[in-house]
């Protein structure tokens, strides 16, 4: 489970084992859940490049940070 709730804006990048995996895009909406013990969310992601263009819904895990995806290239 990722740490940090990305906000709105943020750029991503999809990791789940979908058709969508590898693919960039912008968090438009971030819905959460409170009343687990851990934090849990879910993205509505749009795509940068995929044929299908509304925005798709993604659990936390299922995305990273694109900075991330840059630093690791970088080490």
């Amino acid at each position: 489970m990722q740490d940090v709730i990305f906000p709105v804006g943020s750029r991503v990048r999809i990791t789940s084992y979908s058709p969508f995996r590898g693919l960039k895009g912008t968090v438009r909406i971030v819905d959460t859940i409170s009343q687990l013990d851990e934090p849990f969310c879910f993205y509505h992601i749009e795509l940068d490049g995929a044929s299908v263009k509304d925005p798709i819904w993604f659990e936390h895990d299922e995305v990273e940070a694109v900075e991330a995806v840059a630093r690791e290239c970088l080490v």
